[in-house]
């Protein structure tokens, strides 16, 4: 027998893992298993079933239950395709008016963090977003996408930080006119366990919360989701 690292013969047994016999290279310090059973992975339709059900409000601990696939497996699912996608699409035709809105969320159970988003006023889908605070410098980088739109008219429900980047001329305060924004945060939270009102599901890190949102707001717009990198066939 060698080790499997450093191929040296100069080994142990070092009890048992999982009912199988452990050793340790002498040499090198390397446990292993002398038989280990081969690892099949998981194909495309199972990666693609487990993440058709988390953008159609399924938490990771409920996909695992449902489908025997562990929630961290899930999650590294949702990692590795929110890392592809991007946070802002290029409107197939520029947009005349436009909407903009925040979404109250949270990082943990206590700490409060927004989602901002710009819309189309007469067409469906999420063009743009961005997450942090409720300030000013959070809001920024979505204006840099929104304003070269050209908008003849924006229209808000009068938070503050607007009218720091919008002329009076061109901003329309009504939530009366916000029909399009508000319709795209409620499906937001209605596809998203993690943006439930309430709900055992929510963020832990800002990053796997845009990561969920890169990969909803794809699957809204185009209704498939993408096969994470590294299955085995």
């Amino acid at each position: 027998m060698q080790c499997p690292e450093c191929q040296s013969t100069h080994i142990c047994k070092n009890g048992k893992k999982r009912g199988k016999q452990n050793y340790l290279c002498k040499d090198c310090r390397r446990q292993f298993i002398d038989d280990y059973e081969p690892y099949l992975g998981y194909g495309p339709e199972v990666q693609q079933f487990c993440l058709r059900m988390y953008v159609n409000g399924s938490g990771f601990r409920a996909i695992e239950r449902v489908t025997g696939v562990h929630h961290t497996t899930v999650i590294d699912w949702v990692k590795q395709v929110g890392e592809r996608l991007p946070d802002a699409y290029q409107p197939e035709v520029m947009p005349e008016v436009g909407e903009l809105d925040e979404l109250e969320t949270f990082i943990g159970k206590k700490n409060k963090i927004w989602i901002w988003t710009a819309v189309d006023h007469f067409r469906p889908g999420i063009l743009g977003w961005v997450v942090g605070d409720h300030s000013a410098e959070t809001f920024k980088p979505l204006w840099a996408i929104v304003v070269a739109w050209r908008c003849y008219f924006y229209v808000s429900d009068g938070w503050p930080v607007y009218p720091m980047f919008i002329a009076d001329e061109d901003h329309i305060v009504s939530k009366t006119y916000m029909t399009r924004v508000e319709g795209e945060n409620t499906r937001l939270r209605h596809y998203l366990a993690r943006l439930h009102r309430k709900t055992l599901c929510y963020s832990k890190s800002k990053e796997m919360l845009m990561h969920s949102l890169r990969l909803l707001i794809h699957y809204l717009k185009f209704w498939e989701v993408p096969i994470p990198y590294g299955y085995h066939t």
